[in-house]
């Protein structure tokens, strides 16, 4: 799988998480202070790699900073994206499964190296509902990306 990953500071878990990434056998594009020469604030790379998952070129990305929320917020901007902040593996299992999250966002502050195997572990192991309330929620916020209205 292809997953671009972006941090605005070059932290220890940040660079823990494409390692990590990396001995799971994926692709790692990676963005902000990850990639010398990128903007490394939080809002752009963050929205650099929330591009793109949204574009199609890569499947999914991990967006970080230091409290793991102006990342979110910043992914959840681009049209097509369903970020969610994943402090435990239970909310990222749950992020996935309910909600279709296609980016992870991490505290850096908050995320230990161990706790993030767990989150990454939950991440990849949990797969999107097919029940049908879960999908049509996924369904509401694709058209409120479209600019049409949730009623």
């Amino acid at each position: 799988m292809r997953i671009s990953v972006s941090s605005d500071m070059d932290e220890p878990v940040a660079r823990s998480l494409v390692a990590e990434l990396g001995r799971r056998g994926h692709e790692v594009v990676p963005h902000g202070a990850l990639s010398p020469g990128d903007d490394s604030q939080w809002a752009a790379c963050s929205e650099a790699a929330a591009r793109e998952v949204a574009e199609g070129s890569s499947d999914q990305a991990v967006v970080c900073c230091w409290t793991g929320t102006g990342a979110s917020i910043a992914a959840n901007k681009v049209p097509g994206v369903r970020a969610a902040l994943c402090a435990d593996a239970y909310t990222a299992d749950g992020a996935r499964r309910w909600n279709d999250a296609n980016v992870l966002a991490l505290s850096l502050r908050l995320t230990s190296e161990p706790l993030l195997k767990e989150i990454l572990d939950a991440w990849f192991a949990a797969q999107p509902s097919q029940d049908a309330e879960d999908l049509e929620n996924v369904e509401r916020v694709e058209r409120l990306d479209n600019g049409r209205s949730a009623d």
